[in-house]
């Protein structure tokens, strides 16, 4: 995978900070905030992504992802073939 493919990552766009996630078949806990081209992503209490999406440059495959200037979108998971469970989700908006 590329850096930017990592957990926590903006997919294809910023790398996230590795090696935070709790050894396998134990809860992880994530928060991410996304304010405007801003995303922050907390995970078990570490910082492992806080990037301006606007600023990003360099690209995975040095295309540019066809979402990153879009004002509004979605939120998804990617498991990349692995089984995946989640617990606890929710999704608020910004004050």
């Amino acid at each position: 995978l590329d850096a930017r493919q990592y957990h926590g990552s903006a997919y294809g766009i910023a790398a996230a900070k590795r090696g935070f996630l709790r050894p396998e078949n134990s809860w992880n806990f994530q928060e991410v905030t996304v304010n405007g081209s801003t995303i922050r992503v907390e995970l078990n209490g570490n910082l492992i992504l806080n990037a301006d999406l606007a600023k990003v440059t360099e690209f995975m495959a040095n295309s540019p992802h066809p979402g990153k200037d879009r004002p509004s979108g979605y939120f998804g998971f990617a498991g990349h073939n692995d089984p995946v469970a989640f617990r606890n989700i929710s999704i608020k908006r910004l004050p």
